[in-house]
């Protein structure tokens, strides 16, 4: 903790990661997980790893202000969900990480820790960051677009959202209680697999978790594949949208892994899937912000009230609709994976954009995925023509996180080993 909060010290004041820092209480949390250790007594799967929670995670000692002066000073008095877990492992709270304004659009005030000039996406923009620039080995943060993915492919990080239901989200501020999903972010792999064991569990309160045993994610992430696995990639029309830089490295990629990637075009209602989460968002973010829309509409960023109108308008029968076609492809995706063990996709457009552009970046690239409730994940493997980060993002079957987690460190070194031939 206190190499962490020495990290912290040196580089904040660029980076602007935290919401909520209180070193002394850090501090306080670490030498009483010492003293258990030195005790003898049971110790858990995180003890004594500090963590940092996005700032709409609730905590009973700790403010949780949600990106918004609306919520300045808020205190719940309670721990989320998974909050609890990560006390139940042992793991040290560090602190809250900046987010967009209520986990949405409008950018905070943390830099990329890769450069200060570019945004680190969002809207888990402090997470991502602070992994990234070593503040903390472990983040959680939430994607209910791109939220997790974006955000990691432009820190460098690793970045990972399970299968919809596997982490609860009770005590944690909701937008849409269809979309919203917990993620996390870590700088290994087996580090992103630790985490989500730990915090993954059923809570009756939460509509989406689900009463049946769990993905084993870190024993995925050090599991040998049976055999070499397939891959699919769909050729999306909104691909044209990627920095070249982004395009030529994911070719490499494709290259690099040769006859295991399978190429589709990608039809009409795959494709129109992003419109079908844009309608499911709009109209369950309208629902579920009235009250703060009401109160304090005129505190709201353009880009919120703007969601807001877009909400208002959308019909119930068109939101119903909607949620019928949500329920068809996560029909489809089952029947994909018998044929490949992950699909292939962008994290982002290519890397960080500039802070000049006003926003964190496109999340297209993501909410197909995560309309469906597949696990996420995004390696960063592929470097930029400034130097910077860009990463490549797995989608797995819906429950199969472990298998993902087996493929992705199977693909890591097939890639460390092509990049090496290529060096020779």
């Amino acid at each position: 903790m206190q190499a962490c909060l020495a990290r912290v010290a040196e580089t904040e004041p660029v980076v602007q990661a935290w919401a909520h820092l209180d070193g002394d209480h850090a501090l306080a949390q670490a030498r009483e997980l010492d003293r258990i250790r030195r005790a003898g007594r049971a110790t858990g799967a995180l003890h004594g790893v500090p963590v940092a929670l996005k700032d709409i995670v609730d905590t009973a000692d700790m403010p949780t202000q949600r990106g918004s002066v609306i919520f300045s000073g808020r205190q719940s008095g309670r721990d989320a969900r998974l909050v609890e877990r990560l006390r139940e492992a042992g793991a040290v709270i560090m602190g809250k990480t900046r987010t967009t304004e209520l986990a949405y659009l409008h950018p905070t005030v943390t830099t990329n820790p890769h450069d200060p000039s570019r945004t680190p996406g969002g809207s888990s923009s402090g997470s991502a960051a602070a992994v990234a620039a070593r503040h903390v080995p472990l983040a959680i943060g939430t994607q209910t677009g791109g939220s997790v993915v974006r955000p990691a492919s432009f820190c460098g990080a690793f970045g990972f959202k399970p299968s919809r239901g596997i982490i609860p989200r009770t005590g944690v501020f909701r937008t849409s209680i269809t979309l919203d999903q917990i993620g996390g972010f870590a700088n290994t792999l087996e580090d992103m697999a630790l985490l989500v064991d730990a915090i993954g569990c059923y809570d009756q309160d939460d509509p989406a978790s689900f009463a049946r045993p769990r993905p084993r994610h870190l024993a995925g992430a050090r599991a040998e594949v049976p055999v070499e696995p397939d891959f699919a990639w769909f050729d999306m029309p909104y691909h044209d949208r990627l920095d070249a830089d982004a395009r030529a490295g994911l070719e490499s990629v494709l290259d690099a892994l040769g006859d295991r990637v399978e190429r589709f075009p990608a039809a009409p209602q795959l494709v129109g899937l992003t419109d079908v989460h844009k309608v499911i968002y709009d109209y369950e973010i309208a629902e579920n912000m009235q009250d703060i829309a009401r109160d304090h509409g005129g505190t709201l960023s353009q880009e919120m009230r703007a969601a807001l109108e877009r909400g208002t308008a959308i019909s119930r029968a068109q939101y119903c609709e909607a949620i019928e076609i949500k329920a068809s492809a996560e029909a489809f995706f089952v029947d994909h994976f018998n044929d490949f063990d992950a699909i292939l996709a962008p994290s982002a457009s290519g890397q960080a954009l500039p802070l000049s552009a006003g926003n964190t970046g496109d999340a297209v690239y993501c909410t197909i995925w995560t309309l469906a409730g597949l696990p996420c994940l995004t390696l960063p493997v592929l470097v930029g023509a400034d130097e910077l980060p860009i990463g490549v993002q797995l989608i797995g079957a819906r429950e199969q996180d472990d298998r993902l987690m087996r493929t992705a460190a199977w693909m890591q070194a097939a890639l460390t080993g092509s990049a090496a031939r290529e060096e020779v």
